[in-house]
């Protein structure tokens, strides 16, 4: 009892109650900041509260709410690419010199500014517009020994100035700032802006180009996901006028088994070297190689970081890039050689697809219709007959015209 009782022991407790009262006044301050800066004053307050109670609840989850707010999710499996990683790392060492003036677009963690500066750069630029990001990158730069080479701006590229927030026009613009479909993140227009204001005349960029693809596909796993029919016996066709474009995360991909029906064909060319942000209208047909159910266009795009380097986001590519599908209305059911006409438009940084059946698709109803006449392969005459064909235009008269063919042919 004397030992509990003893200065040291009193001392103790008033200590772990103050701390309490301390972490509790931080919290509630750091709830009160406007997130106006970023997010960094908040942040400083629940790591100052996390340092003095590190098994404090309230700021533990806020902290998380934090960090998702202003720090987007796709950034870790981003950096976890190695194919995309060493892809860069290629480029950089084959494009900057020896004394180049580097501006990297996007700093986020800093892996292409530190990889410029590993290829020899003289200075990189980079800049980043969340501040919480680009304390961390700071902070990477610094652990790597590279912060006298590297500086990070604490700003979006299109309000960078020469001679105040970099001292010389830049020599190389690396940039990686596309979405799954190359327009999302605004990437024309702040390249545009880039290598016209903040680059020398005869400039590098990586990446060089990009090119948009559009194909056919097939997946029954892509409708089951996006578009159920019935939940409990329940009709849901109603709520899928709210599924027409699919953003498929690599899981999705996997889960989903989207089959080509015919060859990728090119939709948009851009060239990132001389960019420019005017809009694109491209009507192309998209051929069926193999029969089959086509339920969306399946759009990826191919980028060229230096000659001879490419990443891919098709469906042959591995990595963290997501994938883009535009689902049909209805699936549509192509023979061999049959295709889809297909309206694609971009106003430099969205992407719209219109498609156009062609005669030689069926829509789902009349699959029933396509599967016999290839399965029996009957002459014309008895296709036509009108006990035939009106049975089969319906999946559930499908058995009973089958069973009129039989009849018939025997």
């Amino acid at each position: 009892m004397a030992e509990r009782n003893s200065p040291t022991s009193s001392q103790t407790k008033q200590a772990f109650e103050q701390s309490a009262e301390d972490a509790d006044t931080l919290v509630h301050l750091a709830k009160l900041e406007p997130l106006t800066d970023g997010g960094l004053r908040t942040s400083q307050l629940l790591s100052e509260t996390l340092a003095i109670a590190p098994d404090h609840h309230e700021a533990q989850v806020l902290q998380e709410r934090l960090h998702q707010m202003f720090v987007p999710r796709w950034h870790f499996p981003m950096l976890a690419d190695k194919a995309r990683n060493s892809a860069y790392a290629k480029a950089i060492k084959a494009k900057v010199r020896p004394g180049d003036i580097v501006l990297d677009i996007g700093c986020g963690a800093g892996l292409t500014a530190m990889l410029a500066a590993r290829a020899g750069a003289k200075h990189v630029y980079t800049c980043e517009q969340q501040p919480l990001i680009a304390q961390a990158a700071i902070q990477v730069i610094n652990d790597n020994g590279l912060s006298d080479r590297i500086t990070v701006i604490p700003k979006l590229s299109h309000n960078l100035v020469v001679g105040v927030d970099i001292p010389e026009p830049a020599d190389v613009v690396i940039s990686e700032i596309v979405d799954t479909v190359l327009l999302g993140e605004g990437a024309l227009a702040t390249l545009t802006h880039a290598m016209h204001m903040l680059a020398k005349p005869q400039a590098r960029a990586i990446p060089e180009r990009g090119t948009l693809m559009a194909q056919l596909v097939q997946s029954e796993g892509l409708l089951n996901l996006l578009r159920p029919r019935e939940a409990e016996g329940f009709d849901l066709s109603a709520f899928h006028r709210f599924a027409s474009v699919a953003q498929l995360t690599p899981n999705d991909l996997t889960a989903c088994r989207l089959k080509p029906l015919g060859p990728a064909s090119e939709l948009f060319q851009f060239d990132f070297t001389k960019p420019n942000v005017r809009s694109a209208r491209k009507t192309t047909e998209l051929v069926c190689a193999d029969p089959g159910t086509i339920h969306a266009v399946f759009v990826s795009f191919e980028m060229e970081l230096a000659p001879g380097i490419l990443l891919a986001n098709d469906l042959d590519s591995d990595g963290h890039w997501g994938r883009t599908a535009f689902l049909l209305d209805r699936p549509q059911f192509a023979a061999e050689g049959g295709h889809l006409t297909v309206t694609a438009q971009h106003d430099a940084s969205q992407l719209s697809l219109t498609v156009t059946a062609d005669n030689s698709l069926s829509n789902d109803g009349d699959h029933a219709t396509g599967w016999l006449k290839r399965a029996l392969d009957l002459p014309p005459h008895l296709w036509d007959a009108p006990h035939i064909t009106s049975q089969a235009k319906t999946k559930s008269g499908s058995s009973k015209a089958k069973d009129s063919v039989k009849k018939l042919a025997s």
